[in-house]
């Protein structure tokens, strides 16, 4: 399982730092990709089509995408420079409106590079000052998900069933995962999980991501339909939830996968504890509750075609395909951070994280 984990990493910067080396995940599990992006028009599109997926993921990306913005750029004066980074920043930002990472990412360059710009007037070194950013990004990334992990894998016992929906591992951060980072820690430590994984629909995250990485990571993985969680609920099969999320409110509002909420659900009416594993940089303050949050909706045919040879629903029929949902923090247990554990009142924890995040700035 360890050098699965050291194998696959799916956003990298290449050794020469001229482009940015991605899973592709549209592609799994039928074939194993790496893809090499050269442009930010390059990244945009692999955020836009999936072809790399998750929260952190999508936040790593960004920001080499905006690395290479910068790069390319052809400014020959700081201001020109900083003009620039604005323009692929906004352009970057418009690949995904969800997932707090990918703006979270790009602010934090931004951020950098005002505070370069105070010290030095050399483009080289201002856009060195973004690589070297774009480059913690990821490496903090790596410590995040451990943490998270690890604080995870304290609320669980040896031999426990659990469900997970999406994909919320290695293949979505810069290593370990956010939900499943403690399926990763538990198998080092002999904990024997048995992992039941939703198959995600209409993307299929969790068939294609989820149940291919731990078979990979030789963890006992069972794949099911999404409609079938309440009944392996009820047979007893499930001793917790563990989910990521793309952004969180504060008031503990979380938007996660379409389907999230209904797992939540399901999980209170049987007793199971919710799980959100969430690392700080997906918190936004600035969304007092869920309904604040924009849900993604992406195109008819990822019902209706995508995955069939022939089409599996009425020509011309009206679709809803919103790539989100937001579960009520009235449905969480806990949001586990990297920061520690938080449980209910969630808007006064997620307060405290960040006040401590910002302090360390």
């Amino acid at each position: 399982m360890k050098n699965m984990i050291d194998i696959v990493q799916s956003v990298i910067l290449n050794e020469t730092g001229e482009a940015v080396v991605i899973l592709d995940q549209t592609l799994l599990p039928t074939q194993k990709v790496y893809q090499t992006l050269k442009t930010p028009e390059d990244v945009w599109e692999a955020i836009y089509h999936l072809k790399v997926r998750g929260a952190p993921a999508i936040g790593i990306a960004a920001a080499y995408g905006a690395y290479l913005g910068a790069k390319q750029s052809g400014a020959s004066t700081s201001a020109e420079l900083y003009a620039a980074f604005g323009r692929v920043k906004d352009y970057l930002g418009s690949s995904r409106p969800t997932a707090v990472n990918l703006f979270w990412a790009l602010e934090r360059l931004e951020k950098r590079l005002v505070t370069e710009m105070k010290a030095t007037a050399d483009v080289g070194q201002l856009v060195a000052a973004l690589k070297e950013e774009a480059e913690a990004i990821r490496l903090e990334d790596e410590q995040v998900c451990e943490t998270i992990g690890t604080y995870a894998l304290s609320l669980l016992k040896p031999g426990d069933g659990i469900l997970t929906h999406c994909n919320a591992g290695t293949i979505a951060t810069a290593k370990y995962g956010t939900a499943l980072a403690p399926i990763y820690l538990g198998q080092q430590q002999g904990y024997q999980f048995k992992v039941y994984a939703d198959e995600t629909r209409p993307l299929l995250q969790g068939a294609r991501l989820t149940a291919w990485e731990l078979s990979e990571a030789g963890i006992d993985v069972t794949l099911i339909c999404d409609n079938m969680a309440s009944i392996v609920m009820s047979e007893g099969k499930v001793q917790a939830v563990l989910v990521g999320c793309d952004r969180v409110a504060a008031n503990g509002d979380t938007a996660n996968k379409i389907g999230t909420s209904g797992v939540a659900i399901l999980a209170q009416h049987y007793g199971i504890p919710f799980y959100v594993c969430a690392p700080t940089s997906t918190i936004d303050l600035s969304c007092q509750t869920g309904k604040d949050i924009v849900i993604e909706e992406r195109d008819a045919t990822e019902i209706t075609t995508k995955w069939y040879e022939e089409p599996m629903a009425p020509a011309n029929v009206k679709t809803y395909n919103p790539a989100f949902d937001v579960t009520d923090h009235r449905l969480i247990t806990a949001i586990i951070t990297e920061k520690g554990i938080l449980r209910p009142d969630f808007a006064e924890g997620l307060q405290s994280v960040m006040n401590q995040s910002e302090a360390k700035l």
